[in-house]
Formats: C-alpha cells, structure tokens, sequence
C-alpha cells in the first residue's frame, strides 16, 4: 500500500466521525427550529365579535400572542354589545362621587344578592356556592380595572348613573349621544384594526371544536358566503353570546313558558351544542331575564324584536305607569320590576301570537336632558313622543304630582323608591300643565340568558358540573360574555353583562396568550 493511500485512508477515518457528528447536530437543531416555529404558526382562535370577543382579541395581543383570528357569523362585528345601552359597571372608580356618596364597596353584596336562590339559598351546596362566589369576586374586584382599561383606551365614561338593583350609583356612560356599547365597541374595533397580527373574518360559523384526546386544539368553520370548509389550529376562546332570540331553539327547550315573548336579540341559534360535543357542562339555562321595558314601535306593534328602552331611563327618573297609575319601584331588580309588569292583564289586541303589555313610560324634563343621549334615537324611531302635561289624562296627572312631592323630599314613597335621578317637575309645574314630558309604550321582552357554560374565575370551560367534586378544565378552551353560566345566578344587575366581557374577556384572552408562548419556550 502506497504513503498516499494510507494518508488518505486516515483522513478519511478522522473526517467520517467529524461529518457524522456534524450532521448529527444539523438535524437536532433543524428539528428543534421546525418545532418552535409550531407555535409561532398558531393563532388565538377567538369566535364571537362581540365585546367579549374583542377583549379577549384585544388582550391577547397585549399578551404576546403572535396573531389573533377573530371569527364572527354576522357580517358586521359587535353582537348585542353594540346595542347595550345603560353602561358598564365599575367600582370604585375615579369617576364615581366619593365626596356625595363614600368608597362604593357595595359592589360585591349587589351582585350576590341579585343572584338569588341560586347562590343564597341554604339548599345550595357549600361546593357551588364557593365557585359561584368565586366568580362573583373576580368580575367586581376587576370592574375597576376593567373601567381604567377602556377608558385609557379612549372611551368616555364619565357619567356614573345608579340602576334598578344597585345601592350606589356604579353604571357608568359618556356625557355625549353615543350609546357606551356603541362607544366601546367601535372604540376597542379601531384599536385592534391598528395591531399587526389581527384579522377579523367575518360572515363565517363555527360548526366544530378540533381536538387531540381531551384537548381542543382549534376550530373547523363553515364560510356562508360560499358554503366552503376551513380549518384553524390554535388555542380557543368561545364567545358567541347568549340564546334569548333562539326562541323556538334553545329558549323553547329550557323555558318553553317565554314562547311567544318579543326579544332584544336577533333571531339566531345559540351555539352551546358545540361546546357540548367536547364535554363541555351547561348550568343554569333555565335562568332567562326579561327586561321589562322594551319600546312597542307604533309604527310596528307586532314586531318580534325590539328596541330596548335603557333602564337608565328610569334610573335618570323615569316612571312606569299602567292606565295612570305606578305599579312598582322602577329602581327595583329587572327581575322585580318585570314580574310586577307581567303580573298585569295582558294586551290581549296583541297579534302573531305575541305575549305583550300596555305599559307607559314617562320622563319628565330633568330625565330627559340627563339621557338626552338615548333620548333623541328614540324621538327619531318615533318610540318616545312629545305631550304637555295638560294633555294627560288626570289619573296620569295625579300620579305625576304625588311622585314630584316624593322626589322634592316632602314624603317618602310607597313603593320604596329611594333615588329620583335628574327628575325636576315639581307639583306647581304639573298643575300648570305647560311643560313637555316624554312618552313611550313599553313590554316585557326577554333579553339575557343567565345561564351557559360552566366556566371559573380563571375564564376555563369544564367539563365538570358546577360545584362538582374535581374541576375538569378543558384543555385549550376558554369562554367569556354571555356564552358562559354560573356567574349571575338568578338575575343579573343591570350594567353588568358589558363588565362581564370586559373582565373575562380580558383574562380568556391573556390565558389563551400565555399557552401559544409557554408552547414556544418549551421547546
């Protein structure tokens, strides 16, 4: 064997190792880069454009998530969010008057004692008591927040006003004529627009949770616009709303006596059978609020949807009256006020099988310029109408002087009224009869569903029962807004359902965030 044949040979036998080493750690690391490029790849899922949804958009790109789908089945965003039109609670907050009124601490106690039997009843069990509870201070320790949140993003909530249920005036709006859904919603949409990795496809319906074992691991979703199938991987957070206008669907299945009632809500399917197919538990769907004054359109009685006339106009002073007379405390719980109003005989002139009341709503001039945001859309509907005193009947006017004296502190009222708003009329300026009051005919409407999926303060949906003995968080999953049940119990405070999407929005979105970057730094 020649010198060169050898040389070549131990060269060889040097460089063989040395390449397979090489190689080796080239593919170690190709794999390792494939795999953390996993999770860069995946979006925060979220499906519902409504207030919920866009919290969780909007707080999970704070998050560090890398993008955000936000899936929505209508063609525009904003859900019911858009419509709402009392406010947003929050407490204590910087716009609340403490010199007036003290720290508002109330907030807790409100909220549990208007959830009702189903959390201060001594049937209820010390387990679901605890979680409901759980979520009860979750949503008001972080109202608070939540308010600073929107409004260092821009939106007006300086007007705080108290609503039926409340001890303290929390429910706050802006001091212009935009609606603080309106506001908040379109305020928060042109935030995300600005963030780079979120993208808003709407027009689309979700028909499917994806999973691997027990964990959903995205979604599958129907495009209507062409019937076309799309697939989407990435952690989810559910937030379709509620099914007060799925009446002859999920309404006439768990509350088949409310068949017939008009609603606030478009005339949509719930989507709780999708969580369903993953295991996911519902609780308290029978629990439904009607509110009980939605405006009978005159130049459409028998419309099945309506417009609803904001409880902050009766928390501005505004009376209820049933030929002339106040039937209820107006300040009362929803859930009161609407079973004193639908404990009257009922319009029976009522046709398309509607179930509906003659009830009068009525603000006088101090109500209306401190709701003057609301007031002028309802003059433009023609749901609200001008009358001079004197034109009402005299029952009307008596009613009116007796209230004006309560409200002036001259006595108390017999119905328990303890707070009158902007309310100025007084007895002098009835008997006169020249100034204008404002006059709408309102229903009971069925407008929130307490219940949905059994969700935790963490916003995880389970796929345990409520109070059941382990908690079964689902893997990937979370639900915020309407969609989810346990939180408000019997009846919800009015002012709460936008809190409710801020507050678990935010935290579903941040929760879903911190799952794609903890996925990132495992490998």
């Amino acid at each position: 064997m020649t010198k060169r044949r050898i040389y070549f040979l131990i060269i060889l036998s040097v460089l063989i190792p040395i390449t397979a080493v090489l190689y080796h750690r080239f593919t170690i690391t190709t794999a390792s880069l494939t795999k953390m490029a996993s999770p860069a790849k995946q979006s925060v899922i979220v499906v519902g454009a409504g207030l919920a949804g866009l919290s969780a958009s909007y707080s999970a790109l704070q998050a560090s998530a890398p993008s955000v789908r936000l899936l929505e089945r209508a063609s525009k965003p904003g859900g019911n969010s858009i419509k709402a039109s009392s406010g947003i609670n929050g407490a204590p907050t910087r716009f609340q008057n403490v010199e007036k009124y003290g720290v508002d601490d109330k907030f807790l106690d409100d909220t549990a004692r208007s959830a009702g039997i189903r959390l201060n009843s001594a049937d209820v069990s010390p387990a679901v008591k605890k979680q409901r509870e759980a979520l009860i201070s979750t949503l008001t320790k972080r109202s608070a927040s939540a308010i600073e949140f929107l409004a260092d993003l821009g939106v007006d909530l300086s007007v705080v006003a108290q609503l039926g249920g409340h001890s303290l005036p929390r429910t706050h709006r802006g001091a212009g004529k935009t609606p603080p859904g309106a506001a908040i919603v379109t305020t928060l949409l042109g935030k995300l627009k600005e963030q780079e990795g979120f993208e808003l496809v709407t027009d689309v319906e979700v028909t499917k949770l994806l999973r691997d074992g027990e964990a959903v691991t995205g979604v599958e979703y129907r495009d209507r616009k062409d019937e076309s199938i799309h697939k989407l991987h990435g952690p989810v957070v559910f937030a379709t709303g509620g099914f007060a206008g799925d009446t002859h669907g999920l309404l006439a299945k768990y509350r088949p006596d409310l068949d017939g009632l008009p609603s606030t809500n478009d005339p949509r399917p719930g989507a709780h059978t999708v969580l369903e197919e993953v295991g996911a538990k519902l609780v308290d769907m029978d629990s439904v609020q009607i509110h009980p004054t939605g405006f009978v359109d005159p130049a459409n009685t028998e419309a099945a949807v309506k417009f609803l006339a904001a409880e902050m106009l009766r928390g501005e002073g505004g009376v209820l009256l049933y030929k002339g007379r106040r039937v209820v405390n107006e300040l009362e719980t929803r859930e009161r006020v609407s079973n004193a109003l639908m404990a009257l005989p009922r319009d029976e002139t009522s046709g398309g099988g509607l179930k509906q009341w003659d009830v009068q709503l009525l603000l006088d001039p101090g109500a209306a310029e401190a709701a003057a945001g609301h007031v002028g859309f309802y003059l433009w509907k023609g749901l609200l109408q001008k009358r001079k005193i004197g034109e009402l009947d005299e029952q009307t006017r008596h009613t009116l002087k007796e209230y004006a004296a309560v409200a002036a502190g001259k006595k108390e009222d017999v119905l328990g009224r303890k707070a009158f708003g902007h309310w100025r009329l007084t007895e002098e300026d009835i008997d006169n009869g020249e100034q204008e009051v404002l006059v709408g005919r309102v229903t009971p409407i069925t407008h929130f569903t307490m219940g949905g999926a059994v969700f935790n303060e963490h916003a995880q949906l389970l796929a345990s029962e409520l109070g059941g003995e382990e908690e079964k968080p689902i893997q990937g999953l979370w639900g915020a807004g309407e969609i989810t049940g346990g939180l408000h119990g019997d009846n919800r405070l009015g002012g709460s359902s936008l809190l409710e999407c801020v507050v678990f929005g935010r935290i579903a979105g941040e929760e879903a965030a911190k799952m794609i970057t903890a996925a990132g730094k495992e490998v």
